[in-house]
């Protein structure tokens, strides 16, 4: 919106000329998302307090979770408001990738407050199930690959990370692709948010890793010298990027351990889906597997270990799954499994920024 209004008058007004680039709308629009959930944070707490919407712990989960019953949920609502209001107000527009994301970031969020809703009222740890819970997350990823895929000029190649000349083209196939990367981002971030911050602290290491690889993606002098794809208008994702590593700090500070708040569904399932939406408009769709290491790691756990239950009837291979339980229970202080699994995160974000050169 400010894009719009102010940047017309740089020809009467050069100082309105700044927001034109990129880089100094990114700023702002992150420290705008950031201070909404900074001021607004104890005014959500209150209100949800008020409310009794408070976190029902499962009863199989680890001793220590039990105290953490009541804490104010759903405060994920807070983060897709600053981000929706944060994007309007500072990105362009008219640029069909802004509203992919906003798409995705929304609807998911819907969906998880859906389920989250229903937990409440039903005063139990299952809302939506998993079946429609997963449709729901399809049909909206569907639509959006779809829209995607009909942006002027999207590229349908699929980018294979360290290998420049291998990029098969799967046409109409990729929005089946697309679906795929968005659920599936979704759900693992949704897996990973179990303990105090454990999820929001890889979401804005991604984001800030994503915002690089967008910047470079829609320059396409520096696509070209790192010899990577380039997507006109991708650039504009780079303050989306911003945002949400703005709004994502911003809750933290309220989501930190001891946690006055936690983000729920709605939070988790709309910051996984935007992430997941990022990375197949940057071209950079199997690099989330690296940046995003610790949720694919956190769904693997998930999946070994139903899978190995049900094969040897009953056995497990982790204490108890998602994987950060697993530590849990050997003994690990909650405040160490959160800081040695975001140090996890930053280490594949290096790695993955590395490959930029690696080609």
């Amino acid at each position: 919106m400010l894009y719009h209004l102010l940047y017309p008058l740089h020809t009467t007004i050069s100082a309105f000329n700044v927001f034109r680039y990129i880089t100094f709308r990114t700023i702002y629009a992150s420290l705008t998302a950031f201070f909404i959930c900074f001021f607004m944070g104890p005014w959500v707490i209150r209100k949800l307090t008020e409310m009794q919407i408070g976190q029902y712990i499962q009863e199989d989960g680890p001793e220590a979770h039990h105290k953490k019953a009541g804490t104010p949920t759903m405060g994920g609502t807070l983060i897709v408001f600053s981000i929706v209001f944060s994007t309007l107000l500072w990105t362009d527009l008219t640029n069909c990738y802004i509203w992919a994301i906003l798409l995705i970031t929304v609807g998911y969020g819907v969906v998880g407050f859906i389920d989250d809703y229903l937990m409440l009222s039903k005063k139990r740890n299952r809302g939506l199930s998993a079946r429609d819970k997963f449709l729901m997350q399809t049909i909206l990823a569907g639509g959006v690959g779809t829209f995607v895929y009909l942006c002027p000029n999207f590229n349908t190649h699929v980018t294979i990370p360290l290998f420049k000349n291998i990029s098969p083209d799967l046409g109409w196939g990729y929005i089946i692709f697309a679906v795929f990367v968005i659920v599936g981002t979704s759900n693992a971030v949704n897996l990973t948010d179990g303990l105090d911050g454990l999820a929001i602290g890889p979401v804005i290491i991604a984001a800030v890793t994503y915002m690089l690889f967008a910047y470079v993606a829609g320059h396409v002098r520096i696509a070209d010298y790192l010899q990577i794809t380039y997507v006109d208008g991708s650039g504009e994702i780079t303050i989306f990027c911003g945002i949400l590593a703005g709004a994502g700090l911003g809750f933290l500070w309220f989501n930190t351990y001891p946690a006055q708040i936690f983000m729920g569904d709605v939070g988790s399932l709309s910051l996984g889906g935007a992430i997941g939406t990022v990375a197949v408009i940057t071209k950079q769709e199997l690099m989330l597997i690296l940046v995003g290491g610790l949720f694919v790691i956190e769904a693997l756990s998930v999946i070994f270990q139903v899978g190995f239950f049900k094969m040897t009837n009953g056995r497990r291979i982790f204490r108890m799954a998602p994987l950060h339980h697993h530590f849990e229970l050997k003994g690990w202080p909650e405040p160490k499994v959160i800081i040695r699994f975001w140090i996890i995160a930053i280490a594949l974000a290096l790695i993955s920024l590395s490959t930029l050169k690696l080609r």
